[in-house]
């Protein structure tokens, strides 16, 4: 396997296990979408997470992991994250090279393959507020159960210093 191929998600649950955080991750049939996501509220309970995958106007990308339901204001969201001019999403590519995910499999967990710290990470101050997260395990066949403060210090491992803003209206 090349070097920098994008992890798994069994080495994202080694790289908790070494951290020491507890998850618990719920199988599922794989959803692309926050709507083919909603049958699973029931069985698995906690803030259930979109992401962004964003760039600003000087190619500067930041992953937005906000509550599934909120809306996020992406022509003025730049004044809040410190991007440079208005936002667009970020081609797939970019989301597999920094990443190692593929759009419908977005995740917050995306920061153990950016390595060389390409993504600011941006979690809604809104959705912090709640004990559990929900994120896809770098795959969208799962769902991952975190404590926030853990997902934290998840990404603070990583490498990353995620913002904890209200992004989100």
């Amino acid at each position: 396997m090349p070097e920098n191929a994008p992890k798994t998600k069994e080495e994202l649950f080694a790289f908790l296990d070494g951290l020491g955080i507890a998850y618990k991750t719920v199988d599922h049939a794989p959803v692309f979408t926050v709507a083919e996501s909603v049958a699973l509220r029931d069985e698995i309970p906690g803030g259930h997470t979109k992401n962004l995958f964003i760039k600003d106007k000087k190619d500067r990308y930041f992953l937005l992991t906000v509550e599934e339901n909120a809306e996020v204001d992406l022509k003025q969201v730049h004044t809040i994250i410190g991007g440079s001019g208005r936002v667009s999403f970020g081609r797939a590519e970019k989301l597999m090279e920094y990443l190692g995910v593929i759009p419908g499999a977005v995740t917050a967990f995306g920061a153990i393959n950016d390595s060389e710290a390409k993504v600011t990470f941006v979690l809604d101050a809104d959705l912090m507020e709640e004990k559990i997260v929900n994120c896809h395990p770098l795959t969208n066949d799962a769902t991952t159960s975190i404590a926030s403060g853990d997902l934290i210090r998840f990404m603070e491992a990583t490498g990353h210093k995620p913002l904890v803003l209200k992004v989100t209206s």
